[in-house]
């Protein structure tokens, strides 16, 4: 463990520099992964020798152009940590499964405002470690484009899609671009009736399996430490679907994974929790419907419902969009494949 110590001058140095409710001083830290101490008119920063050299070297910087305009803007403040951490070298880390680089051509459709999408871009940064992380499909890379530009998202997609993962980090961009304020996670526990009560502990851990892959995605995209410190803190929320009755959330990124197993009023519920600039992505695999037969997926219902809405995007992968290991694909299609014939003897 290394430790820096910078001196500033007088407090109004320090409050531009550290932004209003601390959000350029919570930015460099969460970036480079140091620990941020505050006494008196010093700055005291702990962590490897690397992660303190490149703390130091970003608040001299910072607050070198302070010196200079007199006030420090969010763009500055994301530049100059995006330039110390790739090192010029336009580098990024790329090892997730889900997601690393465009292939193919797009498959571009009008947005919003009528534009058309590129392949050229579509990279998500995390201001962490210089990690960025790529769609790999054209179909990751319109899902992606499409929460950039969109308020709401609906995507239906087969298992290992990157359905999940990618909205995760979409949201954690959002969060350390001061964009949003907060992240919830959400997922329906579809047998939160009789299955549950037999599960020990008490509902936190009834519920923990029904949340789990959330925080598997998130915990594959920020270090455990970080994790920890937004939960303990409240900045990641991850609950239950049911919890979120009655709740108006402002600039917040709400993610409501497994939608295909909610009912319409379900649904509509959820989707009416959204508050002014919020975000909000649905995900889910409707050949994975763990309904009883006669009750109708509230995301199927809503793809029909609200596709034509503006500022709302509907997006479709398919299997072309698997990324997980090669199998993975195939499997998916020997399953599609036997629903198709089940469906037509059904039919006969």
């Amino acid at each position: 463990m290394s430790e820096a110590t910078i001196n500033f001058e007088n407090q109004d140095l320090i409050r531009t520099l550290f932004g209003e409710r601390d959000r350029h001083l919570r930015k460099v830290r969460d970036s480079v992964g140091i620990e941020v101490v505050i006494r008196g008119d010093e700055l005291h920063l702990f962590g490897t020798d690397a992660q303190v050299e490149r703390g130091r070297e970003i608040f001299a910087e910072l607050q070198s152009l302070i010196e200079k305009q007199g006030i420090l803007r969010d763009g500055e403040v994301v530049r100059v940590i995006e330039a110390h951490l790739t090192g010029g070298s336009g580098t990024d880390s790329s090892s997730a499964d889900d997601a690393v680089i465009v292939r193919g051509s797009a498959r571009t459709k009008p947005n919003g405002n009528g534009t058309k999408t590129s392949p050229t871009d579509g990279g998500i940064n995390l201001f962490d470690r210089a990690a960025k992380i790529h769609p790999r499909t054209a179909g990751q890379f319109e899902y992606v484009e499409a929460i950039r530009q969109n308020d709401i998202t609906l995507s239906i997609g087969p298992a290992g899609s990157g359905k999940t993962y990618l909205a995760v980090a979409m949201a954690v961009n959002a969060l350390r671009q001061d964009q949003v304020r907060k992240i919830v996670l959400v997922r329906p526990a579809v047998e939160a009736g009789e299955r549950l009560g037999f599960l020990p502990g008490d509902m936190h851990a009834k519920l923990n399996p029904y949340l789990r892959p959330l925080l598997d995605s998130l915990n594959d995209i920020l270090s455990y430490e970080q994790v920890k410190r937004y939960l303990e803190s409240d900045v990641i929320e991850i609950v239950p679907l049911a919890y979120m009755r009655g709740r108006t959330l402002n600039s917040t990124f709400m993610i409501l994974d497994e939608g295909q197993n909610t009912t319409i009023t379900q649904m509509k519920m959820f989707l009416t929790r959204m508050g002014h600039d919020s975000k909000i992505v649905v995900t889910g695999d409707v050949t994975q419907i763990d309904l009883p037969p006669e009750v109708p997926s509230g995301l199927i219902d809503a793809f029909g419902r609200l596709g034509h809405l503006p500022g709302l995007s509907c997006v479709e992968l398919t299997t072309q969009d698997i990324v997980r290991h090669r199998l993975v694909g195939e499997i998916v299609k020997a399953y599609d494949g036997d629903q198709h014939h089940a469906s037509k003897r059904r039919h006969k």
